[in-house]
């Protein structure tokens, strides 16, 4: 534990400002920062060497035992096990972290197998896309996110697994590979949803599938979008977050007419969409589809990212890749570099209405 240290320490000073004092603890307080070498870290060994320091000194002093080779054995005894104490500590230190390292380019390696970035340009849109992995370890989210150009316009998804770890990235792969395998072949936009959610319901009942916690809580929201050759964008969301449309300046959520569960929740409702909903898209217009990361994303002050603000900031300037960088950036400025969970965005514009390239040419490309 990492208060034994100073647990010791504070026995000794006790110990030994009592005035019939029944041991000598000096030897005890060589402990401590070996101890500390192990719990502690390197500078927490420094602060417990030099705490045990200043008590030797302080008990010295009010025993009256300078001058006598107890005190001096001490002292040497204390310099060498502390300075023993933070090298190994040190050298810990590092192979922790070059152990941290290998894992995360592994979970990094092994997520971008799985998300692979969306094309610049899809029919009449220029698109961007954006996954940031939180700063908390090696997990790996469970952020989803594709892009595809089918013969019914451009389809888009995003989405968030409940959890993290192996069990989330094997969800993500599941939504993922329904997705790519419907939007081709099924008109009905709600449709390729309901593909998505059944091929998740096929691989929770398969035994072993997901961890425990994905099995009794596990559930993940998700937002489909279709750009059709007309200029409108098409939703179907399942209890994610609006996207957001940036038209002649002003941002605006996309909010949903009728509130759905996520998938995996399906039970607790009766009503569910049968059809799309339709909003204007225009040429000029900017669209944000994004995961909770970017809008739970907090200060130390515990404030919120102010997304919409921040769109409308930048507004259409930049191309998505150099949009979606400034927004990483005012991201990291708010949060301090420390992003709390996993991030996933799309951004696509629209710049004309010409119809759409043959699907193979564009994902050829």
């Amino acid at each position: 534990m990492p208060c034994v240290p100073y647990l010791i320490a504070l026995a000794v000073l006790v110990i030994e400002l009592t005035p019939a004092h029944f041991i000598y603890t000096g030897p005890f307080l060589t402990a401590v920062p070996a101890l500390a070498a192990v719990t502690l870290g390197p500078r927490g060994t420094t602060a417990a060497a030099v705490l045990a320091l200043a008590i030797s000194v302080v008990t010295a002093t009010h025993n009256g035992a300078w001058g006598t080779l107890q005190v001096y054995s001490n002292f040497l005894a204390l310099a060498l096990v502390s300075v023993a104490g933070f090298i190994t500590s040190r050298a810990m230190q590092e192979r922790r972290q070059k152990e941290l390292d290998q894992v995360r380019r592994i979970a990094v390696a092994a997520q971008e197998v799985v998300l692979r970035p969306v094309p610049a340009r899809l029919g009449p849109l220029r698109a961007g896309s954006l996954c940031l992995a939180a700063g908390t370890g090696a997990r790996v989210g469970g952020d989803l996110y594709e892009a595809v150009q089918t013969r019914y316009g451009v389809r888009m998804i995003v989405g968030d697994v409940r959890g993290k770890g192996l069990s989330a990235v094997r969800a993500v792969a599941v939504a993922l590979g329904a997705f790519r395998e419907a939007v081709h072949y099924e008109d009905d936009l709600v449709e390729v949803m309901n593909r998505c959610a059944a091929a998740l319901r096929r691989e929770v009942a398969v035994p072993g599938a997901f961890g425990q916690e994905v099995l009794l809580e596990g559930f993940t929201t998700a937002l489909i979008a279709q750009v059709p050759d007309e200029p409108v964008v098409q939703l179907v969301n399942r209890g994610h977050p609006p996207p957001l449309l940036l038209h002649r300046g002003r941002a605006a959520p996309l909010m949903p007419g009728l509130p759905s569960p996520p998938l995996g929740l399906e039970d607790l409702v009766t009503d569910l969409p049968e059809k799309p909903e339709t909003y204007p898209f225009t040429p000029g217009d900017r669209l944000l589809l994004y995961t909770d990361g970017v809008i739970e994303a907090r200060n130390r002050d515990g404030e919120f990212f102010a997304l919409r603000e921040a769109v409308e900031e930048m507004g259409v300037g930049p191309a998505p890749p150099e949009f979606l960088e400034q927004l990483h950036q005012a991201l990291n400025r708010h949060t301090g570099d420390d992003l709390a969970d996993d991030v996933a965005m799309i951004l696509v514009d629209r710049f004309d209405c010409l119809p759409q390239s043959p699907p193979g040419e564009s994902e050829a490309g």
